[in-house]
C-alpha cells in the first residue's frame, strides 16, 4: 500500500515523540489500525501502530492493561504496550480536518485518532503443515491465556468490547446486505437459518467466570507465531469479552479434523473442558465463520475466496442445523450451482 503524506506524518511524529533512534520503518498492514515494524538501534524492533476511529482511547488503553496482565502475571510473551519520554502510553494522531491517512481494503474512508507504540513479539509463522507438537502447544497457550483472564482484576476505567449474540447480530446486518457477492440465493437460506438460531443458543449459555471472561477475539493462525518452538499470540485488537470457547472455536475454524484433536488436547491438558463443549464448539465456529464473511465481504478483493469456500462453509451449516457433529469428522463439500 502506498501511503498518504498524512500517514507519513503521524509515523515521524509518533518516532521523535518516542525518541527513538529508528533506522528503519516497514509498513505491515491496515485494518482497524495501521501498523508499521520499527527497528532501532538501542531498543531493538517495536510495533507502532496507527488507531482507527473504531477504537476509542478508553479501549486501547484497556488493552494494554490486558497484555500488561498476561506479560506480567501469566509470563506469557505477548506485545506490551510501551510509553514515551513523558510516560504517555497514547499518542493523539494529529489529523488535520479531512486529512485521513488512508482507507479500509474495501475502499471506505477511516480516520485515525491515536498512535501506540509496543514492544515487538519475535517469532515466524507456522510453515506449510502445522505438527501436532504445535498445535498442542497452541492449546495449552490458549489455555494459560484464559486462566490469566479468570485471575483479572480490572481498573474502574477498564473497557473492551463484547463478543455474543448482539456483535453477531451487528456481523449479519452487514453480510445480508452484500450476500449475493458471496453465495447463490438458492444457498443463502442455509446462511438465514443458522443465524436465526444462533443467538438463542448463544442466549442460553451461562456466563460464569469458568467459562467466560476476556479473550483474545481473532486467535486464528495469522495471529500466532513461534520462536523456539513455542507460539506466541500476537495482534490482540478485538480481545474482549467472551466465552473462553470462542477462542478455541476461532482456533479450531481453519484446521483438519486430526489437527483440532491435537489443539483441544494441548488445551485440556491445562483447563477441563465442560462436559457439551463440542456443540457449544461448533456454535462458536458458525457464529465466527459468518463473521469473518461478513468482515470480508466488502472488499472485492476477496470475493474469489470466498466464493471459493462456499462448498465447505453450506456443508458445515448444514450439518450444523441437522444437530450433525462435525468438528471431529470428514466434510465432504456440497455441489454449488
Amino acid at each position: 500500500m502506498k501511503l498518504g503524506t498524512a500517514a507519513r506524518d503521524i509515523v515521524l511524529r509518533a518516532l521523535k515523540a518516542y525518541e527513538l533512534d529508528w533506522k528503519k520503518v516497514e509498513y505491515i498492514k491496515q485494518s482497524d489500525s495501521i501498523t508499521f515494524k520499527v527497528e532501532t538501534e538501542t531498543a531493538g524492533k517495536l510495533l507502532l501502530r496507527i488507531h482507527g476511529e473504531r477504537c476509542n482511547r478508553s479501549e486501547i488503553l484497556s488493552e494494554l492493561e490486558w497484555l500488561s496482565h498476561l506479560s506480567q502475571k501469566a509470563k506469557l510473551v505477548v506485545p506490551v504496550g510501551l510509553p514515551d519520554s513523558s510516560g504517555r502510553y497514547i499518542l493523539e494522531a494529529g489529523n488535520e480536518p479531512g486529512n485521513e491517512p488512508g482507507n479500509e481494503p474495501g475502499g471506505e474512508k477511516q480516520q485515525f485518532n491515536y498512535v501506540t507504540l509496543m514492544r515487538w513479539v519475535e517469532g515466524e509463522h507456522a510453515a506449510g503443515n502445522l505438527t501436532d507438537e504445535q498445535l498442542h502447544a497452541v492449546g495449552v497457550m490458549l489455555a494459560r491465556m484464559h486462566e490469566a483472564g479468570e485471575q483479572f482484576v480490572p481498573s474502574a476505567e477498564f473497557i473492551r468490547p463484547a463478543w455474543g449474540a448482539d456483535s453477531f447480530r451487528k456481523d449479519w446486518d452487514k453480510l445480508e446486505k452484500h450476500h449475493e457477492l458471496m453465495v447463490p440465493e438458492a444457498w443463502w437460506k442455509l446462511y438465514q437459518a443458522a443465524a436465526a438460531r444462533i443467538p438463542g443458543e448463544l442466549e442460553a449459555m451461562t456466563p460464569d467466570p469458568g467459562s467466560y471472561g476476556l479473550i483474545h477475539g481473532d486467535l486464528h493462525f495469522g495471529n500466532v507465531v513461534f520462536a523456539d518452538g513455542q507460539p506466541r499470540a500476537i495482534d490482540f485488537g478485538l480481545c474482549g469479552y467472551g466465552f473462553y470457547l470462542y477462542d478455541l472455536a476461532a482456533a479450531l475454524l481453519e484446521l483438519s479434523t486430526e489437527q483440532r484433536r491435537s489443539l483441544i488436547r494441548g488445551y485440556s491438558s491445562i483447563r477441563a473442558l465442560e462436559p457439551d463443549y463440542e456443540r457449544k464448539l461448533e456454535c462458536f465456529f458458525i457464529m465466527i465463520m459468518i463473521g469473518n464473511y461478513s468482515h470480508h465481504i466488502t472488499n472485492p478483493d476477496e470475493h474469489p475466496s470466498l466464493r471459493e469456500e462456499q462448498p465447505y462453509a453450506l456443508a458445515y451449516l448444514k450439518d450444523y442445523l441437522a444437530d450433525s457433529r462435525f468438528l471431529f469428522k470428514r466434510i465432504e463439500p456440497v455441489q454449488v450451482e
